[in-house]
């Protein structure tokens, strides 16, 4: 699939779709618990075709998990029966530590279940683009080294820091290619932990980073989406604009309107209804009345996609799910008839 044109298309039309990072939630339809889901390969690609199914998404997407590339360095994971498996511990703390660490082979820990999920669910859907994810070079050194120990290090031990990162970005280099020799459409690259920093910090430690990775992988066919929930992530829009992504997804925490009118309009601007606190909430009113407020404010922008402001928690109510979904429609449908969306520019000629 040419994701340039894709990418373009979306932008292009009127009939716009809320695309929210819904994965997690298929285990109510699996009738399985999380722990279970991330350990198999079937579950997992069942999964985003139920969520595709029962969802007209723009695109299906994966599982994000920030722990399954640490895991595979050898960092110790814990499992939740209703939650994303977290890092616990410190792998390295050490110049020592850090030139001793080994990059793993593609499959080890959960990597191999990965890979095999995203190629089942490949052959599952086919009516539209499939992402893959993974974690941001920053964030997972940072479960490598702590995530607290290595914000303190940039500043104390910046080569420490750097020799972690270099590994870190090798191994996804050869874990995103494999996902696109599969087939894969695009990645979501989560990088929260990059938002803690200061812009300067941010641009050294993890922008310079992902520029390589996006650099040597993304063409017309694979495309990167980058992730960041963390707090004011619009006062470092330059770092962000800097990674090259061609999508870009915010948190409920964003200023969503502000990096509208900072980021290029030739790329998707993506977020920011809370997960926790309206697809978890238990009124549908306070859901459609903030899903209304966002739509009212960003819905002139050709390239705005609404979604969730991260991932959705699993066990969030399937019913909020729906209604989310429901008010986006029909927030839409009645800005057309009332003129309310800008027109779409046309698609250039490829």
């Amino acid at each position: 699939m040419n994701m340039d044109l894709w990418i373009r298309e979306q932008i292009a039309t009127q009939n716009k779709k809320a695309m929210p990072l819904l994965s997690y939630p298929a285990v109510q339809q699996l009738f399985i618990t999380v722990d279970k889901l991330v350990n198999s390969s079937s579950e997992m690609a069942l999964g985003v075709r139920l969520m595709a199914d029962r969802y007209d998404m723009p695109f299906a997407t994966t599982y994000m998990d920030l722990s399954v590339e640490a895991e595979a360095f050898g960092a110790q994971c814990v499992y939740h029966s209703m939650s994303i498996p977290t890092i616990t511990g410190q792998l390295v703390s050490t110049q020592e530590e850090a030139d001793a660490l080994q990059i793993p082979e593609l499959g080890a820990g959960r990597t191999g279940k990965v890979l095999r999920a995203l190629g089942k669910s490949l052959t599952l859907v086919t009516d539209r683009p499939v992402f893959a994810n993974c974690t941001g070079p920053f964030s997972m050194a940072g479960r490598l080294m702590d995530v607290n120990e290595i914000l303190l290090m940039t500043y104390e031990e910046p080569e420490l820091v750097h020799s972690v990162l270099e590994k870190c970005t090798q191994f996804l280099l050869k874990y995103i290619k494999a996902m696109k020799l599969m087939g894969a459409n695009g990645v979501i690259m989560t990088e929260p932990l990059a938002g803690l920093m200061s812009a300067g910090p941010m641009q050294e430690f993890s922008t310079n980073y992902v520029r390589r990775i996006v650099d040597e992988l993304q063409d017309n066919e694979f495309v990167f989406c980058y992730h960041n929930c963390s707090n004011a992530i619009e006062k470092k829009v330059d770092a962000v604009m800097a990674t090259g992504a061609r999508m870009f997804h915010f948190g409920d925490k964003a200023d969503m309107w502000k990096l509208l009118n900072t980021l290029l309009r030739d790329v998707i601007v993506m977020g920011n209804i809370s997960p926790s606190a309206v697809f978890m909430c238990d009124s549908t009113d306070k859901m459609a009345i903030d899903i209304q407020t966002l739509l009212r404010k960003c819905m002139v922008f050709e390239n705005f996609m609404i979604s969730s402001g991260c991932d959705i928690p699993a066990d969030t109510p399937l019913e909020n799910i729906d209604k989310f979904f429901e008010v986006i429609k029909l927030g839409y449908h009645k800005a057309v008839l009332w003129g309310k969306v800008s027109r779409p520019y046309q698609i250039p000629e490829v």
